[in-house]
């Protein structure tokens, strides 16, 4: 896309997801911001700033004008050398400058980040301060929920479905299988499911896979079926503690504060 086809629409959408419009007589703290916001939304595809535009005052509707950059080279360069040293990343924005109205623009369009490099962020502030979403035609400092965004599209599948090395069907429990089966009998008797034998039923819930030429246990299969010995070799940390705690006060005897149950089953 050309500078004079970012102005024009501009003038027709004023600023949105894909494009913001700077003044940009120097790089200021702002357009990084922008360039960190296009370079982490997910699904967004980059965007585009255009520097070397203004709003034109007193307009009803908003409407830009371009006002041109004093030095487009030291712009340019002076963009290239923070892009690639105040994050964490190197980002490697396309840029390039155009007469438009008589003036010289600035065109900068920032790809968005493979999965893996995200979260994109300010490496002087760290996470998540550090870090930018393009939300609207803003850019919004990222909180915690928005980086478990990232890391989770880092990974091609969920973590769900993830193989357990060295856990196959022997390690699961029969009697965790039957149980599955005669709830599932429960809410559909005629269901296709209930006629295949266990390899199958559990390949086809996602709970086995074939991993490296044989078949292995998914995080959900050991968690769903596994043995207690699996359970406690595989996922030590996972249990459920279920107290007990007499009367309506935390500590009514020192002696005894509770009762506890320490639960390891699938």
């Amino acid at each position: 896309m050309t500078c004079a086809e970012l102005l024009l629409q501009l003038n027709q959408l004023d600023e949105h997801p894909r494009i913001e419009a700077k003044t940009a007589s120097d790089l200021g703290k702002s357009a990084l911001q922008t360039i960190c916001g296009f370079s982490n939304e997910p699904g967004l595809g980059g965007g585009y700033l255009l520097l070397g535009v203004q709003r034109i005052p007193d307009q009803i509707e908003r409407q830009y004008r371009a006002v041109g950059v004093p030095d487009p080279d030291k712009l340019q360069a002076d963009l290239a050398s923070k892009c690639a040293s105040a994050f964490n990343v190197a980002v490697r924005p396309e840029v390039w400058s155009e007469v438009v109205d008589g003036k010289i623009l600035v065109g900068v369009f920032v790809p968005e980040a493979q999965a893996g490099d995200k979260p994109v962020f300010f490496s002087a502030q760290g996470l998540p301060r550090g870090a930018y979403r393009r939300i609207g035609s803003s850019d919004q400092r990222c909180t915690d929920d928005d980086l478990l965004v990232f890391y989770q599209g880092r990974q091609h599948h969920s973590y769900d479905v993830t193989p357990v090395q060295d856990v196959g069907l022997a390690d699961l429990d029969p009697d965790a299988i039957t149980e599955y089966r005669r709830e599932r009998e429960r809410a559909n008797a005629t269901a296709e499911e209930l006629r295949w034998p266990d390899d199958e039923l559990l390949l086809g819930l996602g709970c086995l896979l074939r991993h490296e030429g044989r078949l292995t246990a998914t995080v959900a299969g050991v968690l769903l079926f596994g043995s207690r010995a699996t359970l406690r070799r595989v996922f030590p940390m996972m249990r459920l503690d279920y107290i007990r705690v007499p009367g309506r006060e935390w500590i009514g005897d020192p002696e005894h504060r509770f009762e506890t149950l320490d639960m390891r089953d699938p």
